[in-house]
C-alpha cells in the first residue's frame, strides 16, 4: 500500500512504530537493546551507522515494540516462585518462563552482583497488559542465518566469529553440544565479525566475558587496556557483554582467575558408590632382584625415579585408608609404566579402563600425552600428577601443577597487592629485562640495578638504591647462580636497619646454587611462588601421624603429594556424580602441602590454578609469605 496524507498511514504510523533515543555516556547497543527489551540485531538494521560505534548524544531509532517489563500503570505483574535446581541458570529458567532475564534481576536484585545458588528461591515475574502475556525478547528473533562447521572450529570461536554468547547459539540451536561435528549447519545471528573464526593457539586463548565486566576489571584481570581489547576484537568497541567471547595473548591468560571460596570436601561427601582409580607409575620391576635383598636396596640407591614412585604410591596408599574411613570404598589398579610411551599405551588399550573414574599418572610428560589421548573416546579424567611441563591438553586432562607462567603472574600479582609503601629495587641481568620492564609498568616507583660489566654488583650499588625509613623489597631477576649468589651476599652484609627482603618471579635452579646459602635466604625471609608450602613437623595432623605409624618415618614431599593428590580425587567423586560435575565450580581444596583449584580451558582441559606465595622461615622451610 502506498501511504499519502489521505491514507493515514503516513507520520503517524511510523511514530507508533518507532521511537528515537539519544545516547547517553558509556551507554552500548548492548545495554540499549536490554533496556529496551529489543534486539541488537533489529537496531543495526535501523541504524546501520552504529556498527561502526555509537558516542554520547548520538540519536537512533529504535522499534517501538517492547517486550521487556515495564513500570506503567497499565501493566498487572504477578510472581511465581522457583526454586532453582542444580545445574539450572538464569538463562535456562528465563526460557522455561517465557520470560527476560533483565525481568527475572529486576524483581530479584541481588543477581545482579551474584550467580544462582541451587535451593534458593526466586521470584519470577508473569506480566500482562489488557489480558495479553508478554512474549520474551527471544521468541520474535528471526534475524538469524546458517554457518557450517568447518575443520579444526569450535563452538567457541564460531561464537566469536559472529559477535554472540555461547548460550544464544544454543538458544539457536537447541541441544548444541561442545563438541560439534564437521559439516553441522548451525543457525547464527546475522551479523557476523570481519575476522575468521580461526584463533591461532599457539600464540592466543580465549576469554569469556563474566557477568559485570567491563574494560576497567578485565585491565585489573588481563593487564590488557580497553585500546589493547578492542584492537584483538574490534566488536567489542561497542561494549563488552556477559558472555562475549574474546581472543587474548597467551600471556595474559595465566593467573585470570578471582580467589575461589575454600571448601571442605568432607563437609560433603553423597556419592559413596565404590571408586575405580587406576595408578600408572614406573616402578620398573623387572629391575628388581626377587633373590637379593642387598640388589634390590643398591636398586632404591642408584635409581630416583623408583623412589620417586614408591613414595608417591605409599602417600596414594594412606589416603585410601582416610576415604574408607570417611565411607569411601575404593578399588585401586596398579600398573607399572616402566617409563615406556610404549607400555602406557599397551597399558591403557589392553585394559578396561571403560568404568574407571580417574586415571593418576603417568609421571612423565610424554606418557601423560599417551594415556590421556587414547583415553580421550572413554571420557576416562586422566591426571598429571608431578610435572607441569606444557603439554598438550585433551578435554579429559587434569593438569594438577600450576604452570610456570601461572606461578609467575601470581607473583606479580602479589607484587603489585604488597608493595603499597615499600621501596621497590629491581636488580636484573641483560636476559630478564622483560621482567624488568614488566614489574616497572606495574609498579613505576621501583628502582632499578643493573650489573656491571662482569656480571657482578658492589654493596655500594645496591645501598645507593636503599631507603633507610622504609622496608627494602629487592626484586631478584636473573638465573645466573653467580649473580644470585652474589646479590644474596651483599644483602646479607648490609646493616639490619636496612629492612631488606629478598623475593623472585620464581625460584629457578640458581638458587640451588652451592654458593647460595640458605641460611641468607631465610634471614632475607625470601619470598617466590611455589606449587606447595611445607607441612610443620610438630603438627599433629591425623595423616603425618598415621604416616610414620606406619613406615617408620616422616613422609617426604612425594608422598604427601600422593596423599594429596589421591584424597582430593576421592572426595570429589564422592561430592559429585563423576569428576567433571566435581570440578564445574570455581572452589579451592587444600590438604597437607598442595591446595587445588580446577578451571577448565575452553579449548582444552583442567587446569590446577592454586599457588602458594611463600617465604624461607628460620627453620629454613617455606610457609607462606604475609
Amino acid at each position: 500500500m502506498i501511504c499519502t496524507l489521505n491514507t493515514g498511514c503516513g507520520i503517524a504510523t511510523q511514530q507508533q512504530q518507532y521511537r528515537s533515543h539519544k545516547v547517553k555516556k558509556g551507554e552500548t547497543i548492548y545495554s540499549i537493546a536490554q533496556e529496551y527489551g529489543t534486539t541488537e540485531s533489529a537496531i543495526y538494521r535501523l541504524n546501520p551507522d552504529a556498527k561502526n560505534g555509537i558516542g554520547a548524544n548520538t540519536i537512533i531509532i529504535l522499534p517501538r515494540s517492547s517486550n521487556a517489563i515495564s513500570n506503567t500503570g497499565s501493566e498487572n505483574v504477578t510472581f511465581k516462585e522457583h526454586r532453582v535446581k542444580r545445574k539450572e541458570t538464569l538463562f535456562s529458567i528465563s526460557q522455561e518462563y517465557n520470560v527476560s532475564q533483565e525481568a527475572i534481576k529486576k524483581y530479584n536484585k541481588e543477581l545482579y552482583s551474584r550467580q544462582l545458588k541451587k535451593g534458593e528461591k526466586i521470584r519470577i515475574p508473569i506480566s500482562s497488559t489488557e489480558g495479553t502475556t508478554t512474549v520474551s525478547e527471544t521468541a520474535v528473533n528471526t534475524d538469524t542465518s546458517t554457518h557450517t562447521v568447518e575443520p579444526k572450529e569450535t563452538i567457541y570461536g564460531i561464537a566469536r566469529k559472529y559477535n554472540t554468547t555461547i548460550a544464544e547459539l544454543k538458544k539457536l540451536n537447541p541441544g548444541l553440544d561442545k563438541n560439534i561435528a564437521i559439516g553441522t549447519v548451525l543457525n547464527v545471528p546475522d551479523i557476523s565479525t570481519t575476522e575468521s573464526a580461526a584463533i591461532d593457539n599457539e600464540k592466543y586463548d580465549l576469554y569469556e566475558v563474566q557477568p559485570k565486566e567491563g574494560f576497567y576489571r578485565l585491565k585489573v584481570k588481563l593487564g590488557l587496556s580497553e585500546e589493547e581489547i578492542v584492537s584483538l576484537n574490534p566488536y567489542a568497541k561497542d561494549g563488552l557483554k556477559d558472555g562475549m567471547i574474546l581472543k587474548i595473548p597467551k600471556e595474559n591468560s595465566v593467573g585470570v582467575t578471582e580467589k575461589a571460596t575454600p571448601v571442605n570436601l568432607e563437609n560433603y561427601i553423597a556419592n559413596k558408590s565404590a571408586k575405580n582409580i587406576a595408578l600408572l607409575l614406573p616402578f620398573q620391576l623387572r629391575e628388581a632382584d626377587s633373590d637379593s635383598t642387598a640388589a634390590n636396596e643398591d636398586l632404591l640407591k642408584s635409581n630416583s625415579v623408583l623412589r620417586i614412585s614408591l613414595d608417591f604410591y605409599s602417600g596414594v596408599l594412606m589416603a585410601t585408608e582416610f576415604a574408607k574411613d570417611k565411607g569411601i570404598s575404593v578399588n585401586l589398579q596398579v600398573f607399572d609404566t616402566e617409563q615406556s610411551a610404549t607400555k602406557v599405551g599397551n597399558i591403557v588399550s589392553g585394559s578396561n579402563f571403560k568404568n574407571i573414574d580417574a586415571v593418576i599418572g603417568p609421571l612423565l610428560s610424554k606418557n601423560v600425552d599417551k594415556a590421556a589421548a587414547t583415553l580421550r573416546s572413554n571420557n576416562v579424567p586422566v591426571f598429571s600428577p608431578l610435572s607441569n611441563k606444557e603439554i598438550r591438553m585433551y578435554p579429559n586432562l587434569f593438569q594438577t601443577l600450576p604452570t610456570d607462567d601461572m606461578l609467575r603472574a601470581r607473583m606479580m600479582d602479589f607484587l603489585v597487592e604488597k608493595s603499597a609503601g615499600k621501596n621497590v629495587i629491581i636488580i636484573s641481568d641483560a636476559k630478564h629485562n622483560a621482567e624488568k620492564q614488566k614489574i616497572i609498568s606495574q609498579i613505576p616507583t621501583a628502582k632499578s640495578v643493573s650489573p656491571r660489566e662482569g656480571g657482578y654488583l658492589y654493596q655500594r650499588d645496591i645501598a645507593a638504591k636503599v631507603d633507610i625509613d622504609r622496608e627494602n623489597w629487592v626484586v631478584l631477576a636473573s638465573s645466573d647462580p653467580v649473580l644470585v649468589s652474589n646479590v644474596v651476599g651483599l644483602l646479607n652484609g648490609m646493616p639490619k636497619n636496612h629492612k631488606l627482603r629478598l623475593l623472585a618471579l620464581d625460584k629457578n635452579k640458581a638458587y640451588d646454587y652451592h654458593d647460595v646459602s640458605n641460611m641468607h635466604l631465610a634471614k632475607l625471609k625470601f619470598t617466590f611462588p611455589s606449587v606447595n608450602k611445607n607441612y610443620d613437623f610438630n603438627e599433629k595432623d591425623p595423616f603425618l601421624i598415621s604416616y610414620k605409624n606406619e613406615y617408620g618415618v616422616l613422609p617426604n614431599r612425594y608422598a604427601v603429594r600422593g596423599f594429596d593428590i589421591m584424597y582430593d580425587i576421592l572426595l570429589r567423586l564422592a561430592s559429585a556424580d563423576d569428576m567433571y560435575k566435581a570440578s564445574e565450580n570455581d572452589f579451592v581444596t587444600e590438604y597437607i602441602e598442595n591446595k587445588f583449584q580446577y578451571t577448565n580451558k575452553l579449548l582444552s582441559g583442567y587446569q590446577n590454578n592454586a599457588v602458594y606465595i611463600v617465604e624461607y622461615n628460620d627453620k629454613l622451610h617455606f610457609i607462606e609469605a604475609e
